[in-house]
């Protein structure tokens, strides 16, 4: 009896063991599973991220993976089914008996996301692993300070050209020629009844005094001739590409992202933009170094936003006019002996036409036509590849007071270029950085979705299609009984 109650109970404890054996046997295949499955995930989608556009690397240096290829229309059963075959063979590698049993994509990312912040993010992560601290801060000084003083510039210029100086100057010459037709009228009929003649200086053109060289009635029919013919060399001409505005990626409506619980943080700093700015410039074409693609003037496009290399350029040219203007007028207003030229010949135009109290009014304008003078023989100079000092002073200001009426014979003869100074190019890069971070942002995506389409023919081409984040979800099913389901998440950044 003893040894039979002995017997029994050692069965009984074997049991255990052995369940506790089974148990342990079941608990490691299923974490062994497990692993296989969550590796496996990770190889599909390193595999399926390694499919990145290499064009869009290659010349922009971005990684995102194209959901579309040519086709116009994201695929992503497609890029899933590719995500299954890559898991596929590390799934069938023991005896698990593993197999996909459903899965799909829970959330993407796309470049144009979050009015682009996404592809905004690359573009900066890049600049900052290229230049460094050093440039960064070279960068910064570079245009902090002239930044803020070009758009203080364009500003005087905008309120310069607002002050109405020469509709003033318009109506104080249209009030005296009244008043001199009628005291002329009055002493005709005098002279006639007297039988005698009087002694009134005669006009050369009908609006000023032969003795008195007045430049406002030519300046005013320069200000009104088109701009670009001014400045343009002919030999260069001129783009006329156009693109319709439906075709480009701020015309139209963009695919966007889903479910991804992390959203890309938004960064508005100064240092950023900065940098996304000098990620552009080192991209796109301008006016003196024309892009291969349907739009040549792409910096002028970033700045302006027309969709025509003319009209950017046009844009371009007048905000630079005010940029010039607002500084070569503030130049004027602090040099005495320019305002006492400007003085003396305001003074000798309203005495002549007889009216000494409109000097202050013609002073006005003189010095709003003098500032354009010198500003268009800038942009000439400019747009002729010469580099024109940003602050004037009286051994670098180019045009005499006495010579403003001969602007037109002296448009070449009067420019100079200063090595010192600033290039077309650095000048529109100045103005640049005072347009808003959205319109750069977008309008770079622009440009640099058109180059992608003239250089590679992809006329389907679309950064909204354009991948940078996956979340995806898998059931594996183990041992034809349990089943896994695994999600993660893989992102270029």
């Amino acid at each position: 009896m003893k040894k039979g109650s002995i017997t029994i109970f050692l069965t009984l404890i074997l049991s255990l063991l052995l369940s506790l054996v089974c148990t342990s046997i079941e608990s490691v295949r299923m974490a062994a599973a497990r692993t296989q499955i969550l590796n496996s995930m990770d190889i599909g989608l390193y595999s399926l991220f390694g499919q990145y556009d290499r064009i869009l690397l290659k010349d922009y240096d971005l990684f995102f993976l194209n959901g579309s290829g040519n086709k116009g229309k994201i695929n992503l059963s497609s890029l899933y089914d590719e995500l299954e075959n890559y898991m596929k063979p590390l799934l069938e590698q023991n005896s698990q008996k593993l197999s996909v049993k459903q899965g799909g994509f829970s959330g993407y990312r796309l470049a144009t996301d979050q009015d682009g912040e996404v592809f905004f993010r690359q573009a900066v992560t890049y600049m900052k692993k290229t230049l460094g601290i050093q440039g960064i801060q070279s960068l910064i000084d570079q245009f902090q300070q002239q930044g803020e003083r070009v758009r203080e510039a364009e500003e005087t210029g905008n309120q310069a050209e607002g002050n109405q100086s020469i509709e003033n100057y318009d109506a104080e010459m249209d009030a005296a020629a009244q008043n001199s037709e009628a005291a002329q009228q009055e002493s005709e009929n005098t002279s006639g009844e007297n039988g005698g003649q009087t002694g009134e200086p005669e006009i050369s053109d009908g609006s000023q005094p032969s003795q008195v060289v007045n430049p406002i009635p030519i300046l005013k029919r320069i200000r009104n001739m088109s701009l670009l013919d001014l400045i343009v060399p002919a030999e260069k001409g001129i783009s006329e590409n156009t693109v319709e505005k439906s075709s480009l990626l701020s015309g139209r409506r963009c695919d966007k992202g889903m479910g991804m619980l992390e959203e890309v943080k938004k960064d508005d700093s100064y240092v950023s933009q900065l940098l996304f700015q000098k990620y552009l410039e080192n991209r796109l074409g301008s006016y003196t170094a024309p892009a291969d693609c349907e739009l040549k003037y792409q910096k002028e496009y970033l700045l302006c936003g027309k969709n025509s290399d003319r009209e950017n350029l046009k844009s371009t040219a007048s905000r630079l006019l005010m940029v010039r203007e607002g500084i070569n007028a503030a130049y004027l207003m602090t040099d005495p002996v320019k305002r006492a030229q400007v003085q003396s010949m305001a003074l000798a135009i309203a005495s002549a036409f007889l009216v000494p109290p409109a000097s202050v009014i013609i002073e006005a304008a003189l010095l709003l036509c003098w500032s354009f003078g010198e500003s268009l023989l800038d942009l000439r100079e400019l747009f002729h590849g010469g580099k024109v000092p940003f602050v004037k002073h009286a051994g670098n200001w180019q045009l005499a007071l006495e010579n403003l009426a001969d602007l037109m014979e002296n448009l070449d003869s009067g420019r100079r270029n200063d090595e010192s100074g600033l290039s077309y190019e650095e000048y529109l890069q100045l103005m640049i950085v005072s347009e808003s971070k959205k319109n750069k942002v977008s309008r770079g995506m622009d440009m640099i979705e058109l180059c992608i389409r003239s250089s590679t023919g992809q006329k389907g081409f679309r950064l909204d299609h354009c991948i940078e984040a996956i979340e995806a979800s898998v059931d594996v099913k183990a041992n034809r009984k349990k089943i896994f389901t695994v999600k993660k998440q893989y992102s270029y950044l």
